[in-house]
């Protein structure tokens, strides 16, 4: 009974969805309130139905009701819950109906929302749900998640082994909340560009749901970053996979929109940037869903399914992009930029952070779309591996971070450069002291490592004189300095938070990639394997059955040079009762900021007839701020999005500019924050 309501909810939900999308339309077009109103109740409703329909599919799972098609082949009745619960967005249906059930939500959260101008919120909430619409639709025709069986398994074919993970099952959700954040950036600039008021106070309102998808997507990459790094037990945390690159793309320009959308709100400048931009970063997001659920990528975590539907999501991409980027080629001429500024000011590098970072996110875009073109028209199979993103996204990003600290420390429309370089002064010694001291202390030298470090170290230091300079730090008494740290707002706060976890993440990459030291031998019980300063003994492998496998065991002990015991590892290798897969449970160590990384590979038979096991192992240096530098960047996000200011304070003579004529309204004036 559950899974039949389930099904109206999705049907009832796309019918909702039609609805807010041309009640809302005719609203603004009417300039009626009624309307308007009627266009935001059925946003609600959509979403409404979509929470029930995606709590019937996880109680469809839980129950493990193997009726629905989608449980009975992503299922089994011995996974542990947890599992069972993530599987409901373990498969390409189920992924689709959290990515509606995120749009659908952030719609009612647009038509909750107080303060937009009259015909700014209709046309938002319109195009809200039309991609609703779309993607609800595409759902419901192509990819229904609650399609029942007629003659349903006694049992399931459970999910692929390598997704039963706590990390990738947090992965999705937060990955879907950010990719899907970005639709109401989207909404909103074609909203905008539909009024024609790309203006500082539309910007205002834009920042506070591109930040908050921003970190989340933040999040969401982190997660699956970490699952890769000890799931797959490849002993690597970034292989510039498709997939990878697919969550990677609408987070760069995300950035760059975080960082236009200050010189729209603050100069007025930059109009046609910042709605180009918000346009591009859910374009993005919806070709990262084209390229994993499509079948035209073969990955780890891609979902191969039928092409045809593949094709309905190119459809669909092309439908919703192509309109939007119509409607911005329509209206882009129009758009007046007001801002006026000299080549040394904060508007000049924040107009080259968003060159440099729409570059990077075009060459990330190339390099993953280039075998994919050549293959379909050649059929020439070819690779775009590291070497390719090493040679052009790394200076590129380099350029970038060298410029970065200037930003902040610079005056709007006229900056003074020797003023800024002088209080720049200490960060130069910070980064030059920790590079110089990496080349001399760290063996073998590496020079460009060292260099990273100190570019890590001068993002962390730039930062902190970021702070300094607010506080006036040394050219005012302490007690001033104090008064004015106390007083700094949370947005501040944020931003250099944000930007000291980009240094930490600088130097760990540089650091871990450079230094890292690989082994790999095979050993009998009592061998040992040497990793760089350490030793990894093989004292033991024993069965030990799981939940829903059975596993090889090891105990590794490692010692250091002195002979200390540092930590004992103890990975397994699990296969799998349903489908009989086999995969390998790393072994991590954490030493201070460093991992040792510990795999159990296959057993061997020696020639004597004695059982050997392959053991793979790394030492990973700094490796723990590869993922504690981006933990603190979605930090500084949400500390952010938690200053009320940011989130509230658009000032009345600014509503006033943008409301333009009097707009009808059913329930009065709302309370005005102050300015």
């Amino acid at each position: 009974m559950i899974d039949e309501l389930g099904q109206f909810a999705l049907v009832l939900g796309f019918c909702l969805s039609l609805a807010q999308m041309a009640l809302s339309f005719a609203g603004r077009w009417r300039r009626d309130a009624v309307l308007t109103g009627a266009g935001e109740g059925a946003a609600l409703g959509a979403f409404l139905s979509l929470a029930f329909a995606f709590g019937a599919l996880i109680h469809a799972f839980v129950v493990s009701d193997f009726s629905v098609m989608n449980v009975a082949a992503n299922s089994h009745t011995e996974k542990p819950m947890l599992y069972k619960v993530a599987g409901a967005w373990g498969s390409h249906e189920g992924s689709i109906l959290l990515w509606c059930f995120a749009l659908t939500g952030y719609g009612a959260a647009v038509a909750l929302s107080r303060g937009l101008p009259f015909g700014l919120k209709a046309l938002t909430v319109a195009v809200q749900g039309t991609l609703g619409s779309l993607f609800v639709g595409y759902m419901l025709f192509a990819s229904n998640p609650l399609l029942r069986i007629a003659l349903p398994p006694v049992e399931g074919h459970s999910l692929n082994p390598l997704l039963q993970d706590p990390a990738l099952a947090a992965h999705p959700p937060f990955l879907y909340a950010g990719y899907v954040g970005f639709s109401v950036v989207f909404s909103l600039a074609a909203a905008a560009l539909i009024e024609g008021r790309v203006d500082a106070a539309w910007a205002r309102w834009v920042r506070p749901w591109a930040l908050g998808a921003w970190s989340l997507l933040t999040i969401g990459i982190t997660l699956g970053s970490f699952w890769a790094y000890y799931e797959l037990g490849w002993g690597g945390w970034w292989f510039w996979d498709p997939v990878e690159n697919a969550s990677f793309m609408p987070w760069l320009l995300g950035t760059a929109l975080l960082h236009s959308a200050i010189v729209t709100e603050k100069r007025g400048g930059f109009p046609a940037w910042t709605a180009f931009l918000g346009m591009g970063c859910f374009t993005l997001s919806m070709l990262g869903a084209f390229l994993v659920r499509s079948g035209v990528l073969t990955s780890v975590h891609a979902f191969a399914v039928d092409p045809k539907r593949g094709i309905l999501l190119l459809g669909i991409l092309a439908l919703a992009a192509g309109s939007g980027f119509a409607l911005f080629a329509w209206r882009a001429p129009r758009l007046k930029d007001p801002a006026t500024f000299a080549p040394i000011s904060r508007e000049s590098t924040l107009f080259i952070n968003n060159i440099l970072l729409s570059a990077v996110t075009v060459t990330v875009l190339l390099g993953t779309l280039y075998p994919l073109l050549k293959e379909a028209v050649t059929g020439e199979a070819v690779s775009v591996g590291p070497p390719f993103f090493n040679l052009t996204f790394v200076p590129l990003m380099v350029t970038a971070f060298l410029i970065l600290p200037a930003g902040p420390l610079l005056a709007w429309k006229r900056g003074d450069a020797a003023a800024v370089v002088q209080r720049l002064v200490p960060a130069v010694i910070a980064a030059a002291a920790a590079g110089l001291l990496c080349l001399a202390v760290v063996s073998p030298r590496k020079a460009l490592a060292s260099f990273g470090v100190g570019l890590g170290a001068w993002l962390i230091a730039g930062a902190l004189d970021e702070i300094a300079e607010r506080v006036r730090l040394f050219r005012a008494p302490l007690a001033e300095s104090g008064r004015r740290l106390g007083g700094l707002p949370r947005g501040a706060w944020g931003m250099s938070l944000a930007h000291i976890g980009l240094g930490v993440f600088v130097m760990g990459a540089a650091f871990e990639s450079a230094w890292k030291v690989e082994a790999a031998e095979t050993r009998p019980i009592g061998g040992v394997v040497a990793l760089g300063d350490y030793r990894l003994t093989l004292q033991d492998v024993s069965p030990r059955p799981g939940p829903n496998y059975d596993a090889e065991h090891a105990r590794i002990l490692v010692t250091d040079a002195a002979g200390a015991v540092a930590c004992t590892a103890e990975p397994e290798r699990r296969t799998y009762d349903s489908g009989g897969q086999t995969t390998s449970e790393v072994a991590i160590c954490a030493k201070g900021a460093d991992d040792i990384y510990v795999v159990l590979g296959e057993r061997r038979i020696a020639d004597a007839g004695a059982s050997q096991w392959l053991i793979r192992a790394y030492w990973n240096p700094w490796a723990r701020l590869l993922f504690f530098g981006p933990v603190l960047m979605a930090l500084g996000g949400a500390i952010s999005l938690s200053d009320r200011r940011l989130r509230f304070a658009v000032g009345r003579r600014a509503r006033a500019r943008t409301a333009g004529p009097a707009t009808p309204s059913v329930a009065g004036p709302s309370p005005e924050p102050a300015e």
